[in-house]
């Protein structure tokens, strides 16, 4: 063992003052040693974690803490760094991966404490659901930061805790149409290339409390939504119909800003603020009336045509930009496949 390499590593960092070259000391720490001395690593950070001089540091670490530990050798730290302000929220997950279901009463407990911030109640609640199973997180944004207070599903945590926390039966992916594994049109073949796109990047991030970034069946709901506001281009109604995006969101290179596409439960609400007003809901002049955006990125929309009814695949897809003082709308492409196919490359 690197002891004296190590034990190096260990003054640096607690005597760097500077935020930067601790990150790089902390990062040679974690590279060079955590594989082969995971426990005298793990000392070392739980020990800067309690009386570190860098405090904002004293947080970060908490993330490469739960990242290393392993067994329930450091239940006690965690079960201490839950009653720190600054260490809570990220003390929740190590809690948890440490001594399990044995790590609900205190948790349940941080979540019903009023005197505890909101975040870090959330945020115990969050992980609740997810260890458990239960649905305390259905609906609401992956990152439990982003929660409001109203929205903290106390009861139901309170409720299950004396039901004696009954594992939960999880969620359920959201229904794909059958075309997507066994696909024959030129529609099928670009959505299931599509679908092939967005599969790789959940498998990088889901969640599926707020599932994000699939294409599902459209329920009969929407659609007649949808058919009450316009006769659709058949091509684009079809792919709403059986593949309806799911909080699709793309960037890279082709969209710097992030593309949107919209699926149809919000496609009737996605045009406010461009075609309807959306607070009056009456048209706003100077749109084009037979245009419908079907995506936006940054806020530049990307629209169809109502009146193009091709079957075959050429729908025209334009698109304009935002903040220019009037729409001047220019061809994207001449093949909504086309479009398709420039969405899953970016994704």
């Amino acid at each position: 063992m690197a002891v004296a390499p190590l034990a190096a590593l260990h003054r640096k960092l607690f005597d760097e003052t500077d935020g930067v070259k601790f990150s790089k000391l902390k990062d040679r720490l974690l590279k060079k040693h955590a594989s082969d001395d995971r426990l005298a690593v793990l000392d070392i950070l739980t020990a800067y974690a309690r009386d570190g001089q860098l405090l904002h540091w004293r947080s970060f670490l908490m993330s490469d803490i739960v990242h290393l530990v392993e067994g329930s050798q450091h239940a006690a730290f965690f079960a201490w760094a839950l009653e720190q302000p600054e260490l809570a929220y990220r003390a929740v997950d190590g809690l948890l991966k440490s001594i399990g279901v044995d790590a609900y009463a205190p948790l349940v407990a941080l979540a019903a404490s009023g005197a505890t911030r909101l975040e870090v109640r959330a945020k115990a609640i969050k992980s609740l659901a997810v260890f458990s199973r239960q649905p305390f997180d259905a609906g609401l944004p992956a990152d439990p930061g982003h929660w409001k207070a109203e929205q903290l599903r106390l009861c139901a945590v309170l409720a299950w805790q004396a039901d004696g926390y009954p594992d939960g039966l999880g969620y359920k992916a959201p229904a794909r149409h059958f075309s997507l594994t066994q696909p024959l049109s030129r529609l099928e073949k670009a959505a299931a290339f599509l679908e092939r796109q967005l599969a790789l990047r959940r498998q990088r991030e889901q969640d599926l409390a707020q599932p994000s970034n699939w294409l599902t069946v459209a329920s009969a709901g929407d659609m007649a939504a949808i058919d009450a506001h316009w006769v659709l281009p058949e091509i684009y109604r079809r792919f709403l119909e059986w593949y309806s995006p799911l909080r699709v969101h793309v960037d890279g290179k082709r969209f710097p800003q992030g593309l949107h596409l919209y699926g149809a439960a919000e496609l009737v609400k996605a045009q406010h603020g461009y075609s309807v007003h959306p607070e009056r809901h009456h048209a706003i002049a100077g749109w084009p009336p037979k245009l419908v955006v079907i995506a936006d990125a940054g806020g530049d929309p990307y629209c169809v045509h109502l009146e193009e009814r091709s079957i075959d695949g050429d729908l025209p897809v334009y698109r304009a930009e935002h903040g220019t003082g009037e729409w001047r709308f220019e061809l994207h492409t001449d093949d909504f496949i086309d479009f398709l196919h420039e969405i899953a490359l970016a994704a």
